[in-house]
């Protein structure tokens, strides 16, 4: 029997496949966009968001809440407040979603 290589095909894949079905959510990715250029309100996404409706935008940050990815703090108002931001671990995707965006500029052709 042979000791688990440090890289096993079968666990990549597995990882490969959840990072996507999360990340390959229609505006997970925008959202995450969004937010790495700091804390926003549900208003601020939505407008930075064209497109996006507020049933759409609230599911989604709750899955990306549930994933890590985001958290979502209330603060007591009047009027109550509510705040969007990157985890560490939202943060920690910065440099993956900057190169998908350079790679999309040079290799994927734009819909007329």
């Amino acid at each position: 029997m042979h000791a688990a290589s440090p890289h096993d095909a079968r666990r990549c894949d597995a990882a490969l496949t959840h990072a996507f079905v999360v990340l390959g959510k229609r505006w997970n990715g925008m959202i995450l966009s969004v937010l790495s250029g700091g804390e926003a309100s549900f208003s601020d996404l939505r407008r930075a968001l064209d497109g996006i409706s507020d049933s759409m935008l609230s599911e989604r940050l709750s899955e990306l809440a549930a994933n890590g990815l985001v958290t979502r703090t209330v603060a007591a108002g009047p009027p109550v407040s509510v705040r969007y931001d990157l985890t560490d671990g939202g943060h920690a995707l910065e440099p993956a979603l900057d190169q998908i965006r350079d790679w999309a500029s040079v290799h994927l052709t734009r819909p007329a």
